[in-house]
């Protein structure tokens, strides 16, 4: 019996799912001054909604305040002000079940060379209490593509493997939330393509991911549901379909058989401009602008087309838009002082 289904026949309260699995209402966070650095509000008026069984992407610039909120779900900084829970599971009041409802897996890679990885489920999963009949350290190493490396010590494991050994890690309690915060810094296609199919089977299966990344593709590509953060505030939040359909931008480039002087007088209605002798680049807006009107006016300025291309607006758009002004400074950093990202 998995940790989950027996939590669920002993605690009234877990066998009613929650909405939302993860909620902050007014959350603050403001980190003390020193002598080389003022106060810095890393949150202010946070609010966030992540429903049960999403998918859920957390974008935000450096600095923005994603980590500090991830590390308050974790019980690692305290809030200022505001209220979280995990699970329907208050964090403040209820402190030790909302803890064993949630796995985060940091950025840094925290395993001690010297233990296999099925060595480093079990002691993980002796910390959080799970009885050994309720392990599923194979499992959990078959699930992420390790079993074959069970008794290999960690220090032997490739950068991919020792990351998908964190996820497992994150995973001995079966909790119902699960948190990747930059799970794909640094490593190659071929093992980003890995996780991402490994991401998707935990969400398939149950598991509501936050996942945090700068890679806007992957957001795009994983997440049914993105919030864009700035400056320790949600600017925006919605299904990731819609978000892209905010901008209401495209572009076209036709390159011509003929070289030309000038912009035809025709197209001057448009946005366009001349890129090059044979080339020309219209942005439009789909709600106002059909693309056949465009193509109409080329054929009336007698223009022949030897090629065309579109480009659709895409989260990396919406993202600069969003955020174009220039971050706050980063707080200092010194050693004992909690530091926001």
């Amino acid at each position: 019996m998995s940790l989950r289904k027996a939590r669920a026949r002993t605690d009234p309260q877990a066998a009613a799912l929650p909405e939302h699995a993860v909620t902050a209402r007014a959350l603050g966070k403001i980190y003390p001054g020193n002598r080389h650095m003022p106060k810095m509000e890393a949150l202010a008026d946070f609010n966030i909604e992540i429903p049960r069984g999403s998918l859920f992407g957390l974008l935000g610039p450096n600095g923005a305040g994603k980590s500090t909120f991830i590390n308050i779900l974790a019980g690692l900084v305290n809030k200022t002000s505001g209220q979280a829970t995990i699970w329907g599971y208050d964090i403040d009041r209820q402190q030790r079940a909302a803890r064993s409802a949630i796995g985060v897996v940091p950025q840094e890679l925290n395993l001690d060379a010297f233990f296999t990885p099925r060595e480093l489920l079990e002691l993980h999963a002796g910390l959080y209490a799970v009885p050994r009949a309720e392990r599923r350290t194979m499992e959990l190493l078959e699930t992420v593509g390790l079993a074959d490396k069970a008794e290999a010590y960690a220090r032997t494991l490739s950068g991919g493997m020792r990351r998908r050994l964190m996820v497992a890690k994150a995973m001995v309690h079966a909790p119902p939330v699960l948190v990747l915060d930059e799970p794909t810094a640094g490593v190659d296609v071929q093992l980003r393509r890995q996780l991402w199919d490994h991401i998707r089977a935990l969400n398939k299966a149950g598991t509501t991911v936050l996942l945090t990344t700068h890679y806007l593709e992957e957001a795009e590509q994983l997440c049914d549901r993105i919030a864009i953060i700035h400056h320790g505030r949600v600017i925006v939040c919605d299904e990731t379909r819609q978000l892209i359909g905010r901008l209401d931008a495209k572009s076209l480039s036709i390159i011509a058989t003929e070289a030309m002087s000038a912009l035809p007088a025709n197209l001057r209605a448009f946005d366009a401009e001349l890129h090059g002798p044979r080339t020309i680049f219209i942005r439009y807006r789909p709600s106002q602008t059909r693309m056949r009107d465009i193509l109409a006016a080329v054929r009336r300025a007698g223009i022949q087309i030897v090629d065309l291309t579109t480009h659709e607006s895409d989260l990396e758009d919406l993202f600069l838009e969003l955020t174009r002004e220039p971050d706050t400074q980063e707080p200092n950093t010194s050693a004992g002082a909690e530091t926001p990202e």
